[in-house]
C-alpha cells in the first residue's frame, strides 16, 4: 500500500468546497484511499463527512494511503490535488 506525507495547499484547509473536491477526485480514482492527521486515525477521503471531522487547516501534514490495482497513480494524482490551492479551482 503506498503511502505519503502531504502539505495541505488550500488556504481554508480541507473545508467545504477543497473537501468536496478531493473526496470526489478519491472516489473517481477506483482505489481504496484513506486520510489521517498525525496521531489520528484513518477516514476514508472519498467521504466528505470524514474529511470535514479531521479538521485539516492549510499548511497541516496529512497522511495518505492508496489500495488497489492503480494504487500508485491514485496516490501520485491525490498527493499532487492536496497540494494544489483547492479554493481556486
Amino acid at each position: 500500500m503506498p503511502t505519503a506525507n502531504v502539505v495541505v495547499g488550500s488556504t481554508s484547509g480541507l473545508h467545504a468546497r477543497p473537501a468536496s473536491l478531493f473526496s470526489q477526485a478519491a472516489l473517481a480514482s477506483g482505489a481504496s484511499v484513506t486520510i489521517a492527521k498525525a496521531g489520528g486515525s484513518p477516514v476514508n477521503a472519498a467521504s466528505i463527512l470524514g474529511l470535514l471531522t479531521l479538521g485539516v487547516g492549510h499548511g497541516e501534514e496529512v497522511t495518505l494511503t492508496t489500495d488497489g490495482e492503480n494504487a500508485d497513480e491514485a496516490l501520485a494524482s491525490l498527493t499532487a490535488l492536496l497540494e494544489s490551492n483547492l479554493d481556486e479551482q
